[in-house]
């Protein structure tokens, strides 16, 4: 386990919901005073004269948005019984991220498109947009982020399938580089039936098609 793998600690059960996993969504601690020396001494690497009032307070500022980029909430997962015996896909939407690119720490931001096919429990629906933070609030590439959040459900949620399908706007292409701006990555993972069955993997695309168009 890395230091930024999520450290869930289960509660005691409940009659209705059955476990409930607390999640550590943040594991490692953010040292905002040593971060903002660092970002101080960055900016005069740079040339930038910190005695200049305009820029004096940016190193504590800058301590502080990357303090919350790299920070995720923790929270409870909480799953109910499927008893409807729902078999059909339960799709969250134009769920919004931020995460920071690992190679540049320039932010890169998007929607996520989370479904998935119930077994014996499903999944308060806000939580979906949980995990998506909890591993958007890290250094990242998107390829990563996005197996790791249908991982992440198949192991807690124990489904029949999972899909994740993520749409981003990287800052470290469109202000550096290439310059390409307007370009969109799109990248997924499917897991189980969404990934097996030919009917559930295109019911599942299709409607992630939707997001945002």
């Amino acid at each position: 386990m890395s230091a930024f793998d999520p450290l869930p600690v289960t509660d005691d059960a409940d009659r209705e919901t059955g476990p409930r996993l607390r999640v550590a969504a943040t594991s490692r601690p953010i040292d905002v005073e040593a971060a903002e020396q660092a970002a101080a001494d960055l900016l005069q690497a740079l040339g930038m004269d910190l005695h200049d009032p305009t820029i004096a307070g940016t190193p504590r500022r800058m301590a502080s948005a990357f303090a919350e980029l790299l920070t995720a909430r923790d929270f409870n997962l909480t799953t109910f019984p499927n008893e409807e015996h729902y078999d059909e896909l339960v799709l969250a939407r134009e769920i919004p991220f931020t995460s920071v690119c690992e190679h540049h720490l320039l932010p890169f931001s998007g929607t996520a498109a989370v479904g998935y096919l119930p077994g014996s429990r499903i999944l308060g629906l806000s939580k979906l947009a949980r995990v998506v933070e909890m591993f958007a609030r890290r250094p990242q590439v998107q390829e990563r982020m996005t197996k790791q959040i249908a991982r992440w459900l198949d192991d807690h949620l124990k489904p029949r399938g999972v899909g994740v399908v993520l749409r981003a706007e990287h800052s470290c292409m469109t202000l550096r580089g290439v310059q390409a701006r307007g370009s969109e990555t799109v990248t997924s993972a499917l897991l189980g039936l969404v990934r097996e069955d030919p009917r559930t993997r295109s019911e599942f695309l299709a409607l992630t098609q939707e997001t945002t168009r």
